[in-house]
């Protein structure tokens, strides 16, 4: 899926190549400044998903630039919520623009839907991928901005909604931006740039490897909380679940 940078309704950043320069400038890649929405005199930022992902993209998003607030946050868990709300308070230098009250604190499976109609411009999509097409398709039709965190989908029914969606917003002026980060890194795109123009030779192999912390397993069923409902136990397990992870080709 290709990435969307258009302007916005608030006069943000004129031109696709005003907002890749933007991105490519930015030292640390944030969803903020990757959407285009950097000058206004406030932006209202809302996020969905309030796991250390989400929680990472939005204080990128507030540290991005000083007129972003934090105002809506949602998500499946309250405890979640409470956990990324604190720590983004706590930050020193952003926690000042974390302004979510209380009435904006939404929890349950339609939190992302309450988080879009909440009065934000920019909405930060940071859940399980599997719920991903969803809510892309209601921040398009919403009218609003976007980041969506990678993946787009986790299977090709999905992928197909979520691409229209993003075609739409495209029609509507917004501004959709993927959590695709190297695509942003100035340093990879020089790196590609050189190895398609020849100056590498004639290249037969590339080996890429990423370090990472191992997924987090999948507990006993006898840890499962009493009363708790599959879909509950899953979406608290999902690196554990096709539907919501994709599994690991994804």
């Amino acid at each position: 899926m290709s990435n969307i940078f258009n302007p916005s309704r608030r006069d943000f950043i004129k031109s696709s190549a005003g907002a890749a320069a933007t991105v490519a400038a930015s030292s640390v890649f944030s969803p903020y400044a990757a959407a285009g929405v950097i000058g206004a005199d406030k932006i209202r930022v809302g996020i969905v998903g309030c796991g250390g992902r989400g929680s990472g993209a939005a204080a990128q998003a507030l540290h991005a630039d000083s007129g972003a607030i934090l105002v809506a946050m949602g998500d499946t868990q309250k405890s979640n919520l409470d956990r990324s709300y604190s720590a983004l308070k706590a930050e020193t230098v952003i926690g000042e623009r974390v302004q979510v009250t209380p009435d904006k604190m939404f929890v349950g499976l339609d939190a992302y839907l309450k988080v879009i109609n909440s009065g934000v411009d920019l909405v930060l999509l940071t859940t399980p991928p599997g719920f991903r097409p969803q809510h892309i398709k209601a921040a398009v039709d919403a009218g609003k901005h976007i980041f969506a965190e990678k993946p787009m989908a986790t299977d090709a029914v999905g992928l197909r909604i979520a691409e229209a969606a993003a075609k739409k917003g495209k029609e509507k002026g917004l501004a959709f931006v993927s959590g695709f980060c190297w695509r942003y890194d100035p340093a990879r795109r020089e790196f590609y740039k050189r190895l398609l123009n020849g100056e590498l030779g004639d290249v037969r192999h590339i080996h890429a490897t990423y370090l990472t912390t191992p997924v987090k397993p999948m507990p006993p069923a006898s840890a499962r909380p009493a009363g708790m409902s599959d879909t509950e136990w899953q979406i608290r397990n999902w690196y554990n679940f096709t539907w919501l992870s994709g599994d690991g080709l994804v």
